[in-house]
C-alpha cells in the first residue's frame, strides 16, 4: 500500500509501491486538489488547508482511504462531510474507490491549519 502524509517529514520512510512514481506524483496532486473543493460549511477554508485530513493512503490497486477528522466531534456537518470528501476523492481520475475513517485521535487544533487557512480567518 501507498501512503501519502499531509505533513512534508524528512524522515518519513521509503514506500514501496506498484504504481509508477509518476503516476502516484499525480494521483497524490489530483487527491490534494479534490479535497481542497470541500468546505466545512461554516467555516470559509477547504478542509485540507483546515488541517482536517490527516493522512491518505493510496492502495496498489487504486483504493483510497482518507483518515480526517472534525473541528469538533459536535460537528454540525458531521453527517456529510465524510460523504463529500468520500465522493471528491473517489471522481480523481484513476482512482478505483475511496473510503472515509473518521477519527477525533488526536483532536483537531488550529495548530494544524495552514498559513493560508489562517489568513483567510484572520487568526494571525
Amino acid at each position: 500500500m501507498s501512503e501519502t502524509q499531509t505533513s512534508d517529514s524528512p524522515n518519513a520512510p521509503a514506500i514501496q509501491s506498484g504504481i509508477p512514481e509518476e503516476e502516484l506524483v499525480r494521483l497524490t496532486d489530483d487527491i490534494v486538489a479534490a479535497l481542497k473543493t470541500v468546505y466545512d460549511p461554516e467555516i470559509p477554508v477547504d478542509i485540507y488547508e483546515l488541517g482536517l485530513i490527516y493522512k491518505v493512503d493510496i492502495a496498489d490497486d487504486r483504493q483510497v482511504a482518507v483518515e480526517m477528522t472534525l473541528t469538533t466531534p459536535n460537528c454540525p456537518a458531521a453527517a456529510e462531510l465524510p460523504g463529500m470528501v468520500e465522493g471528491a476523492v473517489a471522481s480523481v481520475g484513476g482512482v478505483s474507490g475511496a473510503s472515509v475513517n473518521l477519527t477525533f485521535d488526536p483532536p483537531w487544533d488550529q495548530g494544524r491549519m495552514s498559513e493560508e487557512a489562517r489568513l483567510a480567518l484572520n487568526l494571525w
